[in-house]
């Protein structure tokens, strides 16, 4: 018994070694010397941003734009649900659009780049890296006038920033489609073949399902950047809650920076709240045992798994 009870006490301290192991190894611990100076430069940087806060409070005021008459607008009905409310729907309702579009898109040409026939690979590829290539801005604008100028379409501000949106989105949707397959161990793929399943059944059965899991926090964490795109709109007049914000409210009340606070804020709220999404689920999906492999990094990460179809995670 004396042994069991001691075997069972010393496990904990041998974790906490290894534990502070790992952190020794990817971290220096500072010492007095470097702890000193830490704390004075913490001093610093903390004295320095409260000067600056005390500047822009200070500059701000001197323009009159914390005065009461500049905020009184935010507690009036009729100006949010004429003018912010609608502008948040329409954000609401084009990022929803765009997104329920742009994951199976992505899904659709991430595949396709892992084909085993060359010209669906390189045809994925060539649309995949071209949309991505291209600034957002510049194809909500392409899509808007140029539907009009080359084909003759009447194409709304809506339809313009939700193509553009899709084609962007799901093209960096589909990169983190085919790194999320790629995490999957190669072993599991060659068993699956060795067993008698098709390529397909490999991707769909075996393939598909943890990658599903692996790559669901990336996945979230580009829809909250898709929600953040509609605020591009503005090139093309959409009528969206930066543009009710940003343009309509002050053209009104000649209150530009509070209202351009207000409608951040609105935008932090709604970021966080899809943000702490993407935060469980990445959790979540640590805590998994359905897969072997590890969760991705948006591509433009250099954390990012790049290699070819099964190969180990890092």
């Amino acid at each position: 018994m004396t042994a069991v009870t001691t075997e069972r006490t010393r496990r904990p301290a041998r974790g906490r070694a290894d534990s502070s192991e790992r952190v020794s190894v990817l971290y220096d611990i500072p010492g007095p010397k470097a702890r000193i100076r830490n704390n004075v430069l913490t001093v610093l940087v903390i004295a320095a941003t409260l000067f600056a806060v005390y500047v822009m409070v200070t500059k701000l005021d001197e323009k009159n734009q914390l005065s009461a008459e500049m905020w009184t607008p935010f507690l009036r009905g009729d100006v949010w649900l004429n003018l912010i409310l609608p502008g948040l729907l329409n954000t609401l309702s084009a990022a929803a659009v765009a997104a329920v579009i742009a994951v199976p898109f992505g899904f659709v040409f991430g595949i396709g780049r892992l084909s085993e026939r060359a010209w669906i690979r390189l045809a994925a590829g060539a649309v995949v890296e071209f949309f991505r290539a291209i600034p957002l801005l510049i194809m909500i604008f392409a899509v808007m006038f140029g539907g009009s100028a080359v084909f003759g379409l009447t194409v709304t501000p809506f339809a313009a920033v939700v193509v553009g949106l899709v084609l962007y989105n799901g093209s960096v949707l589909a990169e983190i489609v085919r790194a999320g397959i790629l995490s999957i161990p190669r072993g599991q793929s060659e068993a699956a073949l060795a067993v008698g399943l098709r390529p397909g059944q490999v991707m769909r059965m075996i393939l598909l399902p943890q990658a599903v899991t692996v790559m669901m926090p990336a996945i979230v964490a580009q829809l909250v950047v898709l929600l953040k795109d509609t605020a591009l709109g503005f090139i093309v007049s959409f009528e969206d809650l930066l543009n009710a914000g940003a343009r309509v409210l002050p053209s009104n009340f000649n209150n530009i920076i509070p209202a351009v606070i207000v409608i951040a804020i609105i935008y932090i709220i709604i970021n966080v709240m899809v943000g702490t999404i993407a935060t469980w689920l990445e959790m979540r999906s640590r805590r998994s045992r359905k897969t072997a492999a590890q969760p991705i990094a948006r591509p433009d990460s250099p954390t990012a798994v790049e290699g070819g179809l099964g190969n180990p995670a890092p």
